[in-house]
C-alpha cells in the first residue's frame, strides 16, 4: 500500500486545517511530560503529521513507511534529526514500537481491518503508550450544490472502502468506533473529535483530484451512475463545494 507524493501533497493543507487543534495540543501535553520522547508514525508518508507537531514539544520521531521514496522525502523535507524506517505495516509484530511513548497514525486507520487494529491497540497497550489517529474517513461526504446521483455514488463508495486494502477486510467508515472500543478495552481515556475537509473554489484541484478517485472507486464497486456523476461534477467546479467527514482519536493510558 502507498499513496502518490502529489495526492499526499494536495491534501496536505486540508488535512492541516481540519485536524483538530485541541486534540492535537494534548497530543503534544503527553509528549512534553518526558525529555526527548520517542513519536512512532505509522504510514507516514512525506512527514506531514511531523509538520502538524511543529517542532513542538522536542522528540524523537521514527517514520515508518513500505514506500522508500516517501521515506526519502519524508528525510528531505523534515530534516536530519527524524529517523526514517523502511517496514511493512501489514506486519504488525515487526514494528518499532518498543520505545515509542506515543504511535501516531494519518489517514490510515480507514483502510485496515478490526483484526490489525485490535492487535495494534494490544501492542500499544502492552507499552502503555499513547495512540494519535487522524483524518480517519467517517463515510460521510456532502457537495454544494446536490446532484440527485450524489447519495448513491457516496454509498458504493463507502462499499469499495470496505475492501480488503492488504490488512484483511477494511473497515473504512467503521474505524473510528473500532479503534475508540479497542483503546476503551485496554483502560485506555479516549477523545474523539471532527476533522472535516470543507472544500471551497480555493480548493479546485484537491476536489477534482477527489471526485476522480470517488467516481473510480464507485465504478469499480458496481456504481452504473458514477462515471456520468463524475463528468457532471467535474463541470461544476470550481464552483462546487464539499465536506468530507473524518475523525481524529487520541488515546492515553489511564493516569
Amino acid at each position: 500500500m502507498s499513496f502518490d507524493l502529489a495526492w499526499l501533497d494536495l491534501r496536505e493543507p486540508a488535512d492541516r486545517v481540519a485536524r483538530d487543534h485541541a486534540l492535537l495540543r494534548r497530543a503534544q501535553a503527553h509528549l512534553a511530560c518526558v525529555e526527548m520522547p520517542v513519536v512512532v508514525d505509522l504510514g507516514a508518508g512525506s512527514g506531514a503529521t511531523v509538520r502538524a507537531f511543529g517542532g513542538w514539544p522536542p522528540a524523537r520521531w521514527q517514520l515508518v513507511d513500505n514506500d522508500v521514496v516517501l521515506l526519502a522525502e519524508a528525510k528531505r523535507r523534515c530534516g536530519p534529526d527524524v529517523t526514517t524506517l523502511h517496514f511493512d505495516l501489514h506486519d504488525l509484530d515487526a514494528l518499532p514500537l518498543s520505545e515509542a511513548r506515543l504511535v501516531t497514525a494519518s489517514a490510515l486507520l480507514d483502510l485496515t481491518s478490526a483484526a490489525w487494529i485490535e492487535a495494534l491497540a494490544d501492542r500499544i497497550a502492552a507499552l502503555n503508550a499513547g495512540f494519535y489517529a487522524t483524518l480517519i474517513y467517517d463515510g460521510c461526504t456532502a457537495w454544494t450544490p446536490v446532484h440527485p446521483d450524489d447519495v448513491a455514488v457516496t454509498a458504493a463508495f463507502n462499499r469499495h472502502q470496505r475492501r480488503d486494502k492488504g490488512f484483511g477486510p477494511a473497515l473504512g467508515p467503521l474505524a473510528g468506533a473500532c479503534v475508540e472500543a479497542a483503546m476503551r478495552s485496554k483502560g485506555y481515556s479516549m477523545c474523539m473529535a471532527a476533522s472535516r475537509w470543507s472544500l471551497d473554489s480555493t480548493h479546485a484541484a484537491l476536489q477534482r483530484e477527489l471526485l476522480a478517485g470517488i467516481a473510480n472507486a464507485a465504478s469499480e464497486a458496481g456504481s452504473s451512475v458514477a462515471e456520468a456523476w463524475h463528468q457532471k461534477r467535474s463541470d461544476m467546479l470550481p464552483g462546487s463545494s464539499c465536506v468530507v467527514g473524518h475523525v481524529d482519536v487520541l488515546a492515553l493510558p489511564a493516569g
